[in-house]
Formats: C-alpha cells, structure tokens, sequence
C-alpha cells in the first residue's frame, strides 16, 4: 500500500510553513507522497478574503511545483457546504483502497479534535500526524503520531495582514506564489 500524508486547510495564502510541514512529515514517516487538500468551508472558520478557489488551487500549484511528491487533491472543492474531514476521507478512502492515508494536523487542531464531525469514526479510516505549533498543547486522548518540524510564527492571516499593509512577504512565501499574488492582486496588494 502507497503511504499518503493529507495536508488541509485553507491555503489562503499557501505558506512556507505549510511547505516545511509537508516536507518534515514525508521524510519522517517515509510517505510516498503528501496531498495538499484545500478546504471549501471549513466549520470551525470563515474563509478569508475574495480569493477564489481556483485562485487557491493555482497558488497551491505554483507553491509545490517542482516537489515530485507533492500535488493538489481538491476533492473538497467538488462538493458544497462544510466540509467534514471524516466525509471526505470516507470518499478519499473509497476512491484509493490502494493507499494508506496520514492525516497532518497541526497542535492547534489536536486541542479542538474532541469537537471534530465524527471524529472516533474517522481514527478507522487514517492515522493522525500531529505536528507541534508554537503556543498549543499537543495534550489529547486520540492515538497520534508525532513529527518534529522546525516551529515558526507564520500563518496566512499574517500574510495576508502584511499585503494588506504593504509590508514584505518576500520568503514567506515561495516567489510564484507571491508574483501571482502581485499579478492578481489578490489581498489588497
């Protein structure tokens, strides 16, 4: 069975951060491959921004490209709504019966996986890899694997923030991704 690392979230805008994570997780565990699965409407946040979801397909595009064992799995984007983790891997997991799926979650996500959508079901369909997150406990009751990564201070919002008051990005982000932010003028810039 092919070993694959799932990387969620908004992506809005993608990161170094998210980059690093990815890359630590396939390395440590020795995964074939990570997908990077932009989210549709997360229940526990509000999208950000008039960023489209083939705007944050393209950036993600752009910021793995060049990774050979990295791609875009936008199987949230097909379907509206919320989007359920466990709903999604029950899908994933159907489509691919030839894999065996990893599921990357950051600290601040391990404190906040008690609330999660069917959350002792979804633990039968995948592995959770917690990575550590400055300023959260990694604390929880869930069988998780952990990975160490390199920690910094770097989210979207920042980002987006940093646009928004005309202040670099520059390494923050890989330079596709911040020229395609220029060219479009996505966030303010």
């Amino acid at each position: 069975m092919k070993k694959v690392g799932i990387l969620g979230g908004t992506f809005n805008p993608p990161h170094i951060g998210h980059l690093i994570i990815a890359n630590e997780v396939l390395s440590a565990l020795s995964l074939d491959s990570i997908w990077f699965m932009p989210n549709q409407e997360p229940p526990h946040k509000r999208k950000a921004g008039d960023v489209t979801n083939e705007q944050r397909v393209e950036m993600l595009e752009r910021a793995i490209e060049g990774h050979p064992c990295f791609r875009v799995e936008s199987i949230e984007l097909e379907r509206s709504g919320p989007s359920y983790t466990y709903d999604t891997m029950k899908l994933l997991t159907e489509r691919h019966g030839d894999k065996e799926f990893y599921f990357i979650i950051g600290a601040d996500m391990i404190e906040y996986l008690p609330k999660w959508h069917k959350v002792d079901e979804l633990q039968n369909l995948l592995t959770f890899v917690g990575v550590n997150r400055p300023a959260y406990s990694s604390e929880t009751k869930y069988d998780i694997l952990y990975v160490e990564s390199p920690m910094m201070e770097l989210s979207s919002s920042l980002i987006r923030k940093r646009i928004g008051d005309n202040q670099t990005i520059r390494y923050l982000i890989p330079d596709s991704v911040r020229l395609y932010i220029e060219e479009n003028q996505l966030y303010g810039s």
